[in-house]
C-alpha cells in the first residue's frame, strides 16, 4: 500500500482528487497539506478540514504556505471564477468547523513525517509547491528519503492556462517548482498535456451520486460552479486534472511518458513555463546541466482514467 502526503489547496477538482484517495485500496492517506492557490490558505484549510470531516477521512491536516516560496514574488489573485468564492463552489461551508489542523506548519508535518518513514512516502502534489520547496529549503536531506514526488503542474507542449506559456499551480509559485523538479528526488509531472483530455461530464457525475450516496452527492453539489466555469471550454462536464496525478499513483500503466531535466523559468513573458531537456538531447552547456533526469507525462488513456475514478469513487475497486 503506497503511504501518501497530499499536498492541495482545495478546490473542486482537489476535491474529488481527496475522495480518490481516501478511497484507494491501494492508497494509505497519511496526511494532508494545505497552501495557497485556489484560494486563501486559511480558506483552503477550512475546505480541507470541512471535506476530511464530512467524509470520514482521519489523515491529520497541516496549514502550509500563504504565499509564494519566493518572498518578493507578488501573489497572482485567486480563481474564484474558477472555483467560487469559497473555494468548492457555491455550497454552504461553516466559518469554522469542528476538526482541528495539526500544529505543526505543513513543511514541518513532511519532513517529519518523511523521517519517521524513510523510503516509502509518496508526496502528492496538486497545488502551488511552495510547502515542498520550504520543506527542502529546511531539511534538504528528505531529498533523498522520499520515495516519489507526483505532481499536477505544467505545460510542456501546448499552451498553459494561467498564461499562454505557464500552467496556473506553476505560474503561481515558480522558484518553488524550479527547486522541486531540480531536487534529488524522482518527480512525475502530469502536466496539461494529459490533463486536458479527462472530462467528467456532469451527466457522469450525477449518475456516480446518484449510485454512491450522501459523500458523492456533497462532490456533485460543490462541482457545479466548476462545471459552469467549463462550459465554454470542453462542454457540458469539467476537466479533473488532480485526479490525475492520483491516478497515476495506483496505475501508471495508463499514461506515456518521456524523461529529462526539467526547469521552470522564473520571469519574463513566458514566466512559469516548463522547459523539458530530453535525455540523450545534445544541446550545451546549458542551465539545464547537471540536474536530475525528471520524468513527464505526455499521452493518457482518458476512458480507461475516468473509469478508475468512478468505480474508486463508489467504491467498487
Amino acid at each position: 500500500m503506497e503511504k501518501v502526503i497530499f499536498d492541495t489547496d482545495p478546490g473542486v477538482d482537489d476535491a474529488m482528487a481527496l475522495l480518490f484517495l481516501h478511497r484507494h485500496p491501494g492508497i494509505d492517506l497519511i496526511g494532508i497539506t494545505t497552501v495557497f492557490g485556489n484560494a486563501s490558505v486559511e480558506t483552503t484549510t477550512r475546505n480541507a478540514l470541512f471535506l476530511t470531516e464530512r467524509w470520514g477521512i482521519d489523515a491529520p491536516v497541516a496549514k502550509g504556505a500563504a504565499s509564494p516560496f519566493n518572498p518578493e514574488r507578488t501573489q497572482h489573485a485567486f480563481p474564484t471564477f474558477i472555483h467560487g468564492e469559497s473555494g468548492l463552489g457555491g455550497i454552504d461551508i461553516p466559518q469554522a468547523v469542528a476538526r482541528e489542523a495539526d500544529p505543526r506548519p505543513a513543511h514541518r508535518f513532511i519532513i517529519d513525517t518523511v523521517k519517521a518513514n524513510p523510503g516509502e512516502v509518496t508526496l502528492i502534489a496538486v497545488a502551488p509547491l511552495a510547502n515542498l520547496a520550504l520543506a527542502l529549503q529546511e531539511a534538504p536531506e528528505i531529498a533523498g528519503l522520499v520515495k516519489r514526488v507526483i505532481l499536477m503542474g505544467g505545460a510542456f507542449a501546448m499552451p498553459g492556462n494561467a498564461s499562454l506559456a505557464a500552467e496556473a499551480n506553476i505560474h503561481n509559485d515558480p522558484e518553488a517548482a524550479d527547486l522541486v523538479f531540480t531536487a534529488s528526488w524522482p518527480v512525475t509531472a502530469i502536466g496539461l498535456d494529459v490533463t486536458t483530455k479527462t472530462v467528467m461530464t456532469r451527466g457522469k457525475l450525477a449518475e456516480i451520486a446518484e449510485e454512491g450516496g450522501e459523500a458523492l452527492h456533497l462532490l456533485n453539489d460543490l462541482s457545479q460552479f466548476y462545471m459552469d466555469f467549463y462550459r465554454h471550454r470542453v462542454g457540458d462536464g469539467m476537466v479533473v486534472h488532480d485526479s490525475c496525478a492520483c491516478v497515476y499513483a495506483v496505475a501508471p500503466e495508463l499514461f506515456e511518458t518521456m524523461s529529462g531535466a526539467v526547469r521552470v523559468l522564473t520571469d519574463g513573458i513566458a514566466e512559469g513555463k516548463t522547459v523539458l531537456k530530453p535525455d540523450g538531447m545534445r544541446f550545451g552547456p546549458s542551465a539545464w546541466d547537471g540536474h536530475p533526469s525528471q520524468t513527464i507525462c505526455t499521452h493518457i488513456n482518458a476512458p480507461a482514467v475516468l473509469e478508475l475514478i468512478r468505480t474508486t469513487l463508489l467504491g467498487q475497486v
